[in-house]
């Protein structure tokens, strides 16, 4: 990462606390590593990205639907779903400082070394290189590789490492209220598995036909050792997953649907096509059998915000191995290769699971935006804006009497009352009115209207555009109608 992008992103890590997005979490007691809150303004954008995520699932598609699963599953889901066994990260400590890292983390901020001083050849390579010996699980030839590039501990400056050894990312913990009967259960590593063990349920009383898919949004937990990088990774954070349950055979079909079909909505948001990429998995999880994710452009690089992966039959295969009870559904459409109904299959699966915390702070690595404005009289002042679209921004408006008398503030509540029943308003007297339009365009909050004497006698405000600061005079009858077209 630049010296300029790196002070970009701590910009905006700094904005995120000071205006209320993001504290860290028991922050009064030293806050406590890769855990966070979100503040007001945090909590509302998140709940924005969800439901935009989640009308774009169940209510514009006729075929999906969805629920929400517990945190707590029982134990032999994670046996079944290969998380026991396969759930973990290749681990490696530096035997002078004590300190544990991720391989693949270590070998990445090398590539970016690389790329930085000119040598994107050789970063490329190297990353190529990791990624096959990762998908081989060559432990040893992955530490050749960091011997081969002088990779040494951050904390020591030493190249003193112990061998690489797995490391399992699940959090357990005792259900029950006597410790010595208690069952060791998990703390969801993933959202998907509460999906797929409900297939049936949902199937039958959703009277749902292949193709269809379940969509959930919740929390996830895995004791990430390396947690980095503000919110993208985190010990707790949420995920929007959809699994499409499709007939065999069909599954690249719907993979390629999938893929488009993602970051076309990711542009929804206004955010240029540039700014993402896809990137194809060299190594493959042990259920799919094909993967991709799609990345996006932050200050520290180009970064997986979604993966789009053909899982194959594997999860409900196995769950009716483990469970011995049948995952399978009866398809009466005719096979045309036959002219027989397809009869009786374990449906084929294709995700597409995105990280909430990680298209959080795609918003507003996105949004934030520090600039210079000329005024009339030539002199020049800044300003931090945050340009959120206004679809999922905190705030849709802001009404600002221009002073707290003269029937001015209940003019401003009057449009208040006849705004909040159908978009979020923020409501504020205090203050010169320069000085609330800074913090309303440091909140994201792209209108701003302002109740002036002039509105006591022909009805009309300043309604000013965040991104433009352009003002104008518009009928106040004109500004719920003005929001919501805004909205759309």
């Amino acid at each position: 990462m630049s010296i300029q992008q790196d002070n970009r992103f701590q910009a905006i890590i700094s904005h995120a606390k000071e205006y209320g997005f993001v504290f860290p979490s028991s922050e009064i007691y030293d806050g406590l590593s890769a855990v966070y809150d979100y503040g007001p303004y945090g909590s509302e954008l998140k709940k924005n990205i969800r439901d935009y995520w989640w009308r774009s699932m169940t209510q514009m598609h006729d075929n999906i639907v969805g629920i929400d699963a517990a945190i707590f599953m029982h134990p032999t889901t994670w046996k079944a779903s290969g998380h026991v066994d396969n759930f973990s990260d290749p681990m490696i400590d530096n035997k002078d400082s004590k300190k544990r890292y991720r391989v693949d983390h270590l070998l990445e901020a090398k590539a970016d070394q690389l790329r930085e001083s000119g040598q994107a050849n050789e970063a490329d390579t190297l990353l190529a290189e990791m990624d096959r010996l990762l998908a081989a699980e060559d432990f040893t030839g992955l530490k050749q590789l960091m011997n081969d590039q002088k990779i040494v501990c951050s904390v020591s400056g030493t190249a003193n490492w112990t061998d690489i050894r797995q490391f399992n990312l699940m959090f357990s913990t005792q259900l029950g209220s006597v410790a010595e009967d208690a069952d060791t259960i998990y703390l969801r590593p993933e959202t998907a598995q509460g999906i797929f063990v409900n297939f049936l349920n949902v199937q039958k009383t959703a009277r749902m036909k292949i193709p269809f898919g379940i969509a959930q949004t919740g929390k996830a937990f895995r004791n990430e050792i390396v947690a980095r990088q503000f919110i993208f990774r985190m010990r707790e954070f949420e995920q929007m997953e959809m699994q499409f349950f499709v007939r065999p055979g069909t599954q690249m079909e719907w993979y390629n649907y999938w893929k488009d079909a993602r970051l076309k909505w990711h542009t929804s948001l206004g955010i240029p096509a540039e700014k993402y990429r896809y990137h194809d998995h060299v190594k493959l999880a042990h259920y799919a059998d094909a993967a991709l994710d799609i990345e996006y452009e932050f200050p520290f690089g180009f970064k997986e915000v979604e993966g789009i992966h053909s899982r194959t039959d594997f999860d409900l295969k196995s769950h009716q191995e483990y469970s011995k009870k049948k995952q399978q559904y009866f398809d009466a459409d005719v096979d045309p290769s036959t002219g027989k109904p397809y009869g009786n299959y374990i449906p084929y699966v294709v995700e597409t699971s995105i990280g909430l915390d990680r298209m959080f702070l795609l918003v507003l690595s996105h949004a934030y935006e520090e600039e210079t404005i000329t005024k009339e009289d030539g002199t020049s002042d800044n300003r931090v804006v945050m340009r959120i679209p206004a679809k999922i921004a905190p705030n849709k408006l802001a009404i600002l009497p221009l002073m707290k008398k003269d029937g001015l503030p209940e003019i401003a509540k009057q449009l208040l009352d006849e705004c909040k029943p159908h978009f979020k308003c923020f409501y504020e007297e205090k203050d010169a009115i320069g000085k609330r339009y800074r913090r309303q365009d440091a909140i994201g909050t792209p209108f701003c209207v302002t109740i002036d004497h002039q509105t006591k006698e022909d009805g009309t405000v300043t309604i000013r555009h965040r991104d433009s600061m352009k003002q104008e005079r518009v009928h106040l009858s004109e500004i719920k109608s003005m929001v919501l077209t805004a909205l759309t």
